[in-house]
């Protein structure tokens, strides 16, 4: 089944009215192509094989799926989501808990490597409705028998292509033998590799697959493609900069080595740029995507680990430092930017031996290459590039069940004395919490908050570079 057509609302879908209120609340008025087409038979039971691009709202169609078959009043594990990395499970977690707001209660656990065992051991112990996490560390935890799937009623494997690229094909092969033969399974994956088949074979009752075509570089993103040496190429990410001066940028490189190098570089030219690969521990990862988010950072240098599952708002430009060999990464990798009707930005550097895979992306995307020289790329003299917000980081989070609202009602409250305006993105982690303030007040926000009490305890605030 290929959806094409203009997307209705959820209100013809059979969801209940405390979940419909939610969604509007939460500014989902027309459904995506991929929620559209995979919703109703969802709802309906089935297994499902879902192909539609990273960003297409797939998520919600999943979790909205799970939720209805949950009952809240049971404290067991009734569904379980696997992702391929921590970022992505992070993410779906989060949007899981704000489509669960209309019910009471809802648990959802993240389980992934790079935190402590016990400390999941003892969420799971409290009992949790949903667990999101990555296959290696919910194996773990059934093998220790931490995580029983007995009442599992819906199991879903998000970007499944993406795992089975990683290796999991058998470590997924070993959860799902453990979960209720009844259970709907749903698939869910950009591409559609020859382990998709293998996977709904051995594991999902007569599964009815969905295409959603892939909305490949359209005229929301400008593809510009710059010659480079291997001396110029990272004078040439300043310059593209300096040039357009995005608020925030994501530029791929193909090694975690380069990744270094080019931060490395970046921060040497006044930028503030953080970097994103594979082997950080959590609390990093956390907070340099926080600072990302909430555009007190303006470049983040990332693998591509971080070209799925990514979903950052008001990404006005991409930078492929170098071009990956694999035409659909590319695709995926420009896909971050220009999203949600804004227009974007995709710059891509080409060295004389990387033309093959330029000539591959052509093909593939089934359009020209525009070539642009670097002698166009004037600085505007407007001083550096600085992001607008500056990251203050408060000692507690949801262990100390402190949320986002807590924090802004005591920067909006009489002691604080800011307006909404003047606070950007809170995002609250396990043990930390994340507070964007507009870089002219962030000093000033930091010696209130010190100063006074969040959740009626005092709490203790720096400022992150």
């Amino acid at each position: 089944m290929t959806q094409g057509d203009s997307p209705a609302g959820f209100d013809g879908l059979p969801l209940k009215p405390g979940t419909l209120e939610n969604l509007r609340s939460l500014g989902y008025q027309a459904m995506t192509p991929i929620q559209a087409a995979s919703l109703p038979p969802a709802l309906a039971g089935k297994d499902l094989i879902a192909q539609a691009q990273t960003g297409s709202g797939k998520t919600a169609a999943f979790a909205l799926a799970l939720l209805t078959n949950l009952n809240p009043r049971r404290f067991a594990v009734q569904a379980l989501v696997l992702c391929p990395t921590r970022e992505l499970a992070d993410q779906v977690t989060v949007e899981i808990r704000r489509l669960a707001r209309a019910e009471e209660n809802i648990k959802v656990v993240t389980l992934c490597g790079g935190v402590a065992l016990r400390g999941q051991r003892a969420s799971l112990e409290h009992g949790a409705h949903i667990v999101v996490g990555t296959p290696g560390r919910v194996m773990d935890h059934l093998e220790r028998q931490y995580l029983t799937l007995e009442a599992l009623n819906t199991l879903v494997l998000d970007e499944a292509d993406r795992m089975l690229d990683m290796g999991f094909f058998d470590d997924i092969a070993t959860v799902a033998r453990q979960c209720p033969a009844t259970r709907q399974t749903l698939l869910f994956s950009a591409t559609y590799p020859e382990g998709i088949e293998k996977l709904a074979r051995q594991f999902m009752r007569e599964p009815q697959r969905i295409e959603v075509r892939s909305a490949q570089a359209g005229p929301a993103i400008e593809q510009r493609f710059y010659e480079v040496t291997r001396a110029s190429r990272y004078p040439t990410v300043a310059l593209l900069l300096n040039h357009f001066r995005p608020v925030s940028t994501l530029a791929f490189c193909n090694t975690k080595q380069q990744c270094r190098e080019l931060v490395d570089y970046l921060q040497q030219q006044g930028f503030s740029a953080l970097a994103l690969y594979g082997e950080l521990e959590q609390r990093e990862r956390d907070q340099v995507l926080a600072q990302f988010a909430n555009r007190s950072c303006s470049v983040l240098v990332a693998t591509d680990v971080a070209s799925r599952g990514l979903d950052i708002d008001q990404l006005e430009a991409v930078i492929n430092v170098s071009i990956t060999p694999d035409p659909e990464v590319h695709v995926h990798r420009i896909g971050r930017t220009g999203r949600a009707g804004a227009t974007g930005l995709a710059l891509s550097l080409a060295s004389m031996d990387e033309m093959g895979s330029v000539g591959k992306i052509e093909q593939y995307q089934k359009m020209e290459t525009v070539w642009h020289t670097a002698d166009e790329l004037t600085p505007t003299g407007q001083g550096p590039l600085l992001p607008p917000m500056v990251t203050l980081q408060l000692l507690g989070g949801r262990k100390e069940k402190i949320r986002p609202g807590d924090v802004l009602g005591a920067l909006t409250g009489p002691d604080g004395g800011y307006s909404r305006e003047q606070v950007g993105k809170i995002t609250v982690t396990e043990f930390t919490t994340f507070i964007a303030m507009q870089r002219d007040i962030a000093k000033e926000a930091m010696r209130r908050l010190n100063a006074g009490k969040v959740k009626g305890k005092s709490v203790k605030v720096r400022m992150l570079d």
